[in-house]
């Protein structure tokens, strides 16, 4: 089994106005993104092809939008961020790019 190309864990995953896990898992592996809760268990995924990812307007900057087979999922990944003072973009900036490069669509 590959690397991930992307693993964010202690994320939040809400949809719509519903808490789906605070201690979930975003993980982009062998050209799928799938969301999981603490413990393990899948909530959604889909080929990275199909999946558009997007930073909420007036959002703070731990804050992604993920839309997967048709829902839309609220992601919080603040947990992941640099510390102060250290480089390094935003985790929700960081899973956007990720989702953009394992789909083949590097802008």
């Amino acid at each position: 089994m590959a690397e991930p190309e992307f693993t964010a864990t202690g994320v939040r995953i809400d949809k719509r106005l519903r808490s789906l896990t605070r201690a979930g898992q975003v993980r982009i592996r062998d050209g799928r993104l799938q969301l999981l809760t603490s413990y393990g268990s899948e909530i959604d995924s889909a080929p990275v092809q199909a999946v558009r990812a997007s930073k909420p307007w007036f959002a703070s900057e731990d804050r992604a939008l993920a839309d997967l087979n048709g829902q839309r999922y609220s992601l919080t990944l603040g947990d992941h961020d640099p510390a102060p003072g250290e480089p390094g973009p935003p985790a929700a900036r960081r899973f956007i790019e990720a989702v953009r490069r394992a789909a083949g669509r590097d802008h």
